[in-house]
């Protein structure tokens, strides 16, 4: 068992190849010695993280990262020390890289250690970089991710690590709320290219490492604690049994003190070290001045008197302990023991021992024990296993907390289901049969009802494993994620109240095209109306011309009423409803809606649609909003061209995935954005016009992240404006 005060990253290196770490070493410190300061080129010019941000996305693959969060879990139950490099293993295996590790800083902060390694890298485990000049000190002094390309051109030491870095994602690890580390993927070919979902994976896979890592500190500091305080305790043992016949050896020793009493009170004799736990001299108990009786405070006096009652039963009393009163009024902690001496029914002997120090390694053990229950308390995620079918089960202390339940009661798997929320204790009956009957891995959400009727929203992944015999086990994480829930909601009723409130600034900007495409359908049906009056009172009588105003005036209606609808449609406020949408019908209800505005304006629209675009899923409502702001923007920014003022709209399949993505694009011919603005127009009150609030970019980034998109800008190389992009998942 290593001290909690003596682990350090080093050792952690040590464990894993002490000659492969230091052959590293020893080439990255003959590199720094000819290595220029500033670096061979400008950090600048080795990164592409906002590249990496632009790239399309793959999908995301859920069910492989749930899996390797339940082998971290697992390594987190069976073998703590080997979390670290299951980290490096699932990520190497989920973001499909070729190489990944682990890097942490040695305890004094000077360098990195490379702790855990897996892929192509995995022979240089061991080694490092260091912390002032290095991919991993930039990532942390940053404290953001980075996505570097070749970054041996500016770290000359790494071109030693074999094979070279075509691409290298970082993130911070962090540990206690520090970041003390990075995790990292890379690729040495090519053929792979990192994206913003590898970016995701891996952030969350090393949010679920940091919190395993901090729990395996925390249960080996905690188990050297116990395991001291277990010791001290067992020698306090050893000095009470068999009492009697050391007594002789104790008295000489001076280990503990040895005092002579009778039961009136007096003390008849003692040695030096009672009287120094007390503070008397040999003369005040040469005088009489010290009485063990008037040494012991009132609160106390019942102990004395039950030890009194066994020791004229008995003859001895049971070790217990008790204070005494020193010189100075102060007062000792004291555990003491004795008997009559044979044939005394009077006198007797008993052994003193000052706890004084024991009691300061108490309250400080007590207060690092509360500090520990305080770090589990505040950590949302339990640990706990269960035999089946025995239905055996052992909880850590932070599930009885998050259940609300004492630490130490049994648990059953009737007093789980009492705690579920009686709306989902049907699914988790279903979720017990199925996990006894499977013996597979599997992943639930489900809410607790407290006994004081508040609600938690728990996730738990669970493994499952067979012993030697057999025997179906599952080991598991729980997550309670209310307070993520919690903000989930109110971010999503912050984001439903912008969006509505953006459309319907969005509407008041084009009210008088609106009320333009209103006022004209009204303004035909009148005259349809009136021409078909003047037919009806002709002689002869014109019928088929009252037919035909009367049709005319059926669908100016329609048209009127489509409008109002749209209007309607934008304007309310209401919660998202994801349905199969065809794109092209979309984009032409927008434009349909925008016409008066864009004609104003003498924007001319072309559309393209590719042929058998699949339908996407989406909120028609809110994919409205997106096109429409998209559109208006466009005309904006053509309003002071004295060119020609052309937008397209044009819907394709996404290049990166066909058959997952439907890619949508706005181009205008407009003043064009400036590079350094390419992100941060989507900033919320970011905005480039002289009137413009800044949010409707920003909201149509959200709406767009919420189906499971992504919303970009890029300066058209080719000629004037400015490209807007949005993809959309299929419906399929």
């Amino acid at each position: 068992m290593i001290p909690h005060s003596e682990l350090t990253f080093e050792a952690i290196a040590f464990s894993v190849g002490r000659s492969r770490a230091l052959s590293m070493t020893q080439k990255v410190s003959a590199a720094l010695e000819t290595l220029p300061a500033a670096g061979a080129v400008p950090l600048e010019s080795i990164l592409c993280t906002e590249e990496l941000r632009r790239r399309p996305s793959h999908s995301a693959e859920f069910e492989k990262e749930n899996s390797a969060l339940v082998s971290l879990a697992g390594a987190l139950a069976d073998s703590p020390r080997t979390i670290l490099q299951t980290l490096a293993d699932k990520v190497l295996e989920v973001l499909r890289a070729d190489s990944a590790g682990l890097s942490l800083l040695t305890k004094d902060e000077t360098r990195f250690y490379w702790a855990a390694i897996s892929g192509a890298w995995g022979r240089h485990v061991g080694g490092g970089t260091p912390r002032t000049f290095g991919p991993c000190g930039d990532v942390l002094d940053q404290n953001a991710p980075m996505l570097f390309s070749h970054w041996e051109l500016r770290y000359q030491y790494l071109s030693s690590a074999m094979p070279l870095a075509e691409e290298g994602l970082l993130v911070p690890f962090y540990v206690n709320g520090k970041a003390v580390g990075t995790i990292w993927a890379i690729a040495h070919d090519k053929r792979r290219q990192f994206d913003a979902e590898d970016l995701r994976l891996l952030e969350s896979m090393g949010r679920f490492a940091s919190a395993a890592y901090q729990a395996v500190e925390s249960i080996e500091s905690l188990n050297w604690e116990i395991a001291a305080r277990e010791k001290a305790e067992a020698e306090v043992r050893e000095l009470a049994s068999g009492l009697e016949a050391k007594i002789r050896r104790l008295v000489e020793a001076n280990v503990v003190g040895i005092v002579m009493w009778n039961l009136e009170g007096a003390i008849t004799g003692a040695n030096d070290a009672f009287l120094r736990t007390v503070q008397y001299d040999r003369e005040d108990v040469a005088f009489g001045r010290v009485r063990w009786m008037d040494l012991t405070p009132a609160e106390w006096r019942s102990y004395d008197e039950r030890a009194i009652a066994d020791l004229k039963t008995t003859g001895i009393f049971q070790p217990f302990q008790k204070e005494y009163f020193r010189k100075d009024g102060s007062r000792v902690p004291v555990l003491l023991g004795g008997a009559l001496f044979e044939g005394s029914g009077n006198e007797g002997v008993a052994f003193v021992i000052d706890l004084s120090e024991q009691k300061r390694t108490e309250r400080a053990l007590r207060r690092s024990e509360a500090f520990l229950a305080e770090g589990q308390r505040l950590s949302s995620t339990g640990t706990f296993s269960w035999r089946v079918p025995t239905d055996e089960i052992t909880w850590s202390n932070q599930l009885y907390r998050i259940y609300e339940l004492e630490i130490g009661t049994p648990v059953t798997m009737e007093l789980i289901r009492t705690r579920v929320h009686p709306e989902d204790r049907t699914l988790y009956e279903k979720m017990v049969k199925e996990a006894r009957a499977a013996g597979n891995d599997f992943e639930w959400q489900y809410r607790l009802m407290m006994p004081d009727q508040s609600i938690k929203h728990l996730y738990a992944v669970a493994h499952a494993t067979r012993d030697e015999n057999g025997q179906l086990e599952y080991i598991a994480a729980i997550q309670d994620v209310t307070a993520r829930r919690l903000s989930e909601e109110a971010l999503g009723k912050i984001r439903s109240d912008l969006a509505h409130a953006t459309r319907v600034m969005t509407m008041g900007e084009m009210v008088s095209s609106i009320s333009h495409e209103i006022n004209q359908p009204l303004g035909s049906i009148a005259n349809y109306g009136n021409a078909a009056r003047r037919f009806l009172t002709a002689e002869p009588k014109r019928l088929q011309e009252v037919e035909q105003a009367l049709a005319k005036m059926v669908t100016e209606a329609d048209r009127a009423s489509a409008v109002i609808g749209r209007i309607r449609a934008l304007s309310r406020k209401s919660q998202p409803e994801k349905v199969a949408l065809h794109i092209e019908e979309l984009i032409d209800e927008v434009l349909a809606l925008a016409h008066r505005e864009l004609v104003s304006r003498q924007v001319v629209v072309h559309t393209e649609f590719a042929e058998e675009l699949p339908l996407v899923r989406g909120d028609r409502v809110e994919l409205q909003q997106v096109l429409l702001n998209l559109v208006t923007n466009g005309a904006d920014a053509m309003s002071s061209s004295s060119g020609s003022r052309a937008l397209l709209v044009r819907a394709e399949r996404s290049e990166q995935e066909p058959d997952s993505f439907v890619r949508v694009c706005v181009r205008d011919s407009g003043i064009g954005i400036r590079a350094e603005e390419l992100d941060r127009i989507f900033t919320a009150f970011y905005t480039t016009k002289h009137q413009g609030m800044g949010l409707g970019l920003a909201v149509s980034r959200t709406i767009v992240e919420s189906h499971g998109g992504r919303l970009w800008a890029e300066t058209n190389n080719d000629g004037p404006g400015a490209t807007f992009h949005f993809t959309v998942p299929a419906a399929g």
